[in-house]
């Protein structure tokens, strides 16, 4: 008889997400809904979530059309230090081309751009304090970069040499640099979510004063590593910033595969209870602005925030992704948003604090250092050129001290390679 009830229903139906434009495509972004710079209301950083909860839906953006900054959010920040910030920015892009090229010619196996989106590390760098804990996912690297971590270091971990101080154990661009507060880089998605908040817990417990700062992509919020850490950092108010870049695309899916066509990834903070930004990834003034509100927050006890960092994937996933095969060639060129880059020069010009020849010049300079430290880091060796550490050292860097099981099996492994008479087993 039940079923007898529903006669007249139709039958039910799965929907199934699917990208505004594949390839082939015309792209035109006119319907979509990008807010005037400045529009966007500043709370005072001592106010509760509750009562801010539209800018999970909006778009924090300092930067106009014509390269002013605009509005409450606008940070004002000295012309040196924008200067400083497109400098790291335009270092980011050079080493990504290089290192790109240099996966393209066979001496390494694996590399990651962040073009289109080098503002989301780099603004945040210099937003936070340098003892502050970065817990980033692979797309990061302006956070080095902006600190000042040596790109020689940085290649020699890509290269896998004798310089590698991970010892060849990470795959390349997974980096790992206790000096400048930047967390190991897992492959795994989002586990450095949970870390960060329990890092942030324990700053806190010891009285410290440092904060977190975690970084994951639009794709990886549905992961239950990410709500698991929400829950913590609502809970125990835990003094970390929550970053989703939201750059349009994982590997192969558009981002309504990850709750996108429903709602904005910043609105997860309002179920949680934690305060909530949607900001324009590619305005580096906006993040800085909402990178620093955020940290403002969190040392005065006032918890978490979750920031939604809206920008877009300007290029490949990675060196093994091909996104013709998936979204229209047209689309990085149409980005509403622009170029972060170009965003950043085009402000410094409009202050009269730069010029298109001095950045013409900065371009040079940014590609010869980054040249010469390829040069440098090569000379210890290349991935493609085979081992470069001492093949025992395998198993070391897992326990203080090796139980005797993976003593037997390095013994075993280093006996089976001196018969096998390869002359770099005991390097």
């Amino acid at each position: 008889m039940a079923g007898h009830s529903r006669a007249n229903l139709p039958p039910l139906s799965l929907h199934v997400p699917e990208p505004r434009f594949r390839p082939g495509d015309a792209v035109d972004f006119n319907g979509f809904d990008v807010p005037p710079a400045g529009a966007a209301r500043r709370p005072d950083t001592g106010d509760a979530p509750a009562d801010f909860h539209e800018l999970s839906y909006g778009l924090v953006r300092v930067l106009d059309e014509e390269g002013h900054a605009v509005g409450p959010w606008d940070p004002k920040l000295s012309p040196d230090l924008l200067r400083r910030m497109l400098r790291s920015m335009v270092l980011l892009r050079a080493f990504d081309e290089r290192m790109f090229r240099a996966q393209r010619q066979g001496k390494t196996s694996f590399y990651m751009k962040a073009r289109g989106e080098e503002a989301v590390a780099v603004a945040a760098a210099y937003a936070l304090d340098a003892d502050d804990m970065c817990f980033p996912s692979y797309r990061q690297q302006g956070l080095l970069i902006a600190r000042g971590c040596p790109l020689v270091d940085m290649m020699n971990q890509i290269y896998s040499n004798t310089g590698d101080k991970l010892g060849g154990k990470q795959l390349p661009i997974m980096y790992s640099e206790k000096r400048f507060g930047f967390f190991s880089i897992s492959g795994n998605l989002t586990t450095q979510y949970p870390q960060a908040v329990g890092w942030a817990m324990a700053s806190a417990a010891k009285g410290d004063n440092r904060i977190a700062a975690v970084w994951c992509g639009e794709g990886s919020t549905a992961e239950g590593d990410f709500h698991s850490a929400c829950t913590f950092a609502a809970v125990y108010r835990a003094p970390v910033i929550m970053n989703v870049v939201n750059n349009q695309w994982a590997i192969s899916s558009f981002s309504g595969f990850a709750g996108a066509e429903a709602t904005t990834f910043a609105a997860r903070a309002i179920g949680y209870g934690i305060a909530g930004l949607r900001v324009d990834g590619n305005d580096a003034l906006a993040v800085y602005a909402a990178t620093m509100w955020a940290a403002e927050r969190a040392r005065l006890n006032q918890g978490s925030t979750l920031i939604e960092l809206f920008t877009y994937r300007a290029e490949g996933h990675s060196t093994s992704d091909d996104p013709t095969q998936y979204r229209s060639a047209e689309e990085s060129g149409a980005w509403p948003l622009g170029d972060p880059v170009v965003r950043l020069k085009d402000h410094l010009i409009a202050l009269g604090e730069w010029s298109e020849e001095q950045h013409a010049e900065q371009d040079k300079a940014c590609a010869e250092e980054v040249r010469a430290a390829q040069k440098a880091a090569e000379a210890n060796g290349i991935l493609g050129h085979g081992l470069h550490q001492p093949l025992d050292s395998l198993f070391d860097g897992v326990f203080e001290e090796m139980p005797w099981h993976l003593q037997e099996q390095r013994q075993q492994m280093l006996d089976e390679e001196e018969a096998s008479g390869r002359p770099w087993a005991r390097k």
